[in-house]
């Protein structure tokens, strides 16, 4: 039979030892932190951080640089371009713009200066309202030659579905009962100069004519 004092001493034999656990540092020695970083906005002021950045604005047109000497546009030149300005419009032809263009351009002539270069520089001043819009929401430098600009032009203002659209009125015309044979044949021609990349070859062309007239005709 054992006795309280045996039980004590028992348990002081069973109890372990407490382990000290030595406390860690959070804290890194001075010499083995890295130095603070300091951005640029650390010394601006809150009136200069709200300040709009400032940013270089690039048109989408990339004119070549133009060497010749004494190279200058003339006001005429600029005024025959915005006499007849492309707005963007659904009734209007960018076709007919470039077939207008082309020609304004065509009449003067400058040594040493590539065509091209003159036709990219005058361009935008050919545009206004919503044209004149899109291009400036072009990404910028985006326009490097200028069948990169008849590309974009021509597929924004023509695209895809009015190709479409004007295909079946040419395959679809028929002459009116009040129309007479000549009437008839200019306002074919006319959806054909509409749609300059119709596709269609000139017999189709006549045989879809021929089949749109009247019995009389």
């Amino acid at each position: 039979m054992r006795t309280r004092s045996q039980s004590r001493n028992s348990n002081r034999q069973q109890q372990v030892p407490p382990t000290f656990v030595e406390p860690f540092n959070l804290v890194q020695p001075i010499e083995n932190q890295a130095p603070p970083v300091v951005t640029k906005d650390a010394n601006r002021t809150m009136a200069q951080l709200l300040e709009a950045p400032t940013v270089v604005y690039e048109d989408a047109i990339v004119v070549p640089e133009i060497t010749a000497d004494n190279f200058e546009l003339k006001h005429g030149l600029l005024t025959l371009v915005q006499n007849k300005q492309f707005f963007g419009h659904d009734k209007e032809d960018p076709h007919a713009h470039i077939r207008y263009f082309n020609k304004i351009t065509s009449t003067m002539k400058f040594p040493n200066v590539l065509s091209t270069s003159v036709k990219l520089t005058l361009f935008p001043f050919s545009l206004e309202g919503a044209a004149q819009i899109w291009l400036k929401k072009e990404p910028p430098r985006s326009i490097l030659t200028w069948d990169d600009l008849l590309s974009k032009f021509i597929n924004k203002f023509f695209p895809p579905s009015k190709t479409t659209n004007l295909r079946n009125e040419i395959t679809r015309f028929q002459q009116r009962f009040d129309e007479t044979f000549y009437e008839a044949w200019n306002r074919f021609n006319d959806l054909l100069r509409a749609c300059p990349h119709h596709g269609f070859f000139e017999l189709h062309q006549l045989d879809t004519f021929y089949n749109a007239l009247n019995s009389n005709d």
